[in-house]
């Protein structure tokens, strides 16, 4: 999978299109991840415990990893991602500038 935790990334297509976010979490079998603030969905949630109000609570939902494109840090544009070994270390560099996105 292209796309890894802790990655800023521009959503492209869907409600939520232009959108940027940070990979909160990646699901490599289902293909999907959870970006921060995108696709926000609402939960109605018993009172219990933890929540004694209950209510309705807003999440992230999962989206497909194809829908989003990772942020070159240096120039701040969305790019497609390659591999390439450096130092006997398979790395992710940015197709546009080629920049290693590893760090």
């Amino acid at each position: 999978m292209f796309v890894k935790k802790g990655d800023k990334v521009k959503v492209l297509t869907g409600k939520d299109k232009d959108k940027e976010g940070i990979v909160l979490t990646v699901f490599p079998k289902n293909n999907r991840v959870i970006v921060e603030g995108v696709n926000m969905v609402k939960k109605h949630q018993k009172p219990s415990a933890a929540a004694p109000q209950g209510g309705i609570v807003e999440t992230e939902s999962a989206i497909h990893a194809s829908n989003v494109m990772v942020v070159d840090p240096s120039t701040g544009e969305p790019t497609r991602v390659g591999h390439k070994v450096v130092d006997g270390k398979k790395v992710r560099v940015s197709k546009k500038t080629g920049e290693v996105l590893d760090k």
